[in-house]
């Protein structure tokens, strides 16, 4: 996953729509209503979320690697990495979330890493610490 955080992942920017995405990568795998009220489309190796209104939310994807500009971080390293870059960083149903580099994962699932548009953030923080973990990954 090559990230620019907030700004896009891989070639896919968050201004994208779904028929940006759909037109971009044809049909997808699947095509579902997720248990939080977003719209996905499962490309099998990932997996785009959009609200009613057609704005981009989330992109989960299989990454090894995720690149941060000149930094390629392996999936486990990730935790690592996030919690000595991010001073805000912060957990929620199992999942590490990042503010500063735009991602939410599971340590304990490699190696989805979900990348999260910047009006995300408060969103996730708002989950209670204790709850089941939200329907990020596939």
């Amino acid at each position: 996953m090559r990230l620019e955080p907030f700004v896009q992942v891989d070639r896919t920017p968050f201004s994208a729509t779904r028929e940006q995405v759909e037109a971009e990568r044809g049909a997808p795998l699947q095509a579902v209503r997720n248990g939080v009220g977003l719209d996905e489309l499962d490309y099998g190796n990932v997996v785009f979320r959009f609200q009613d209104n057609g704005r981009l939310e989330e992109v989960s994807m299989r990454a090894p690697i995720v690149y941060f500009g000149a930094n390629d971080v392996p999936f486990a390293a990730l935790d690592g990495f996030v919690h000595a870059n991010d001073p805000s960083a912060f957990t929620r149903g199992g999942f590490v979330v990042s503010p500063r580099f735009g991602v939410a994962f599971d340590p304990d699932c490699p190696t989805w890493v979900t990348a999260l548009a910047a009006h995300c953030i408060d969103t996730w923080r708002a989950i209670p610490s204790d709850s089941n973990p939200p329907d990020a990954l596939p």
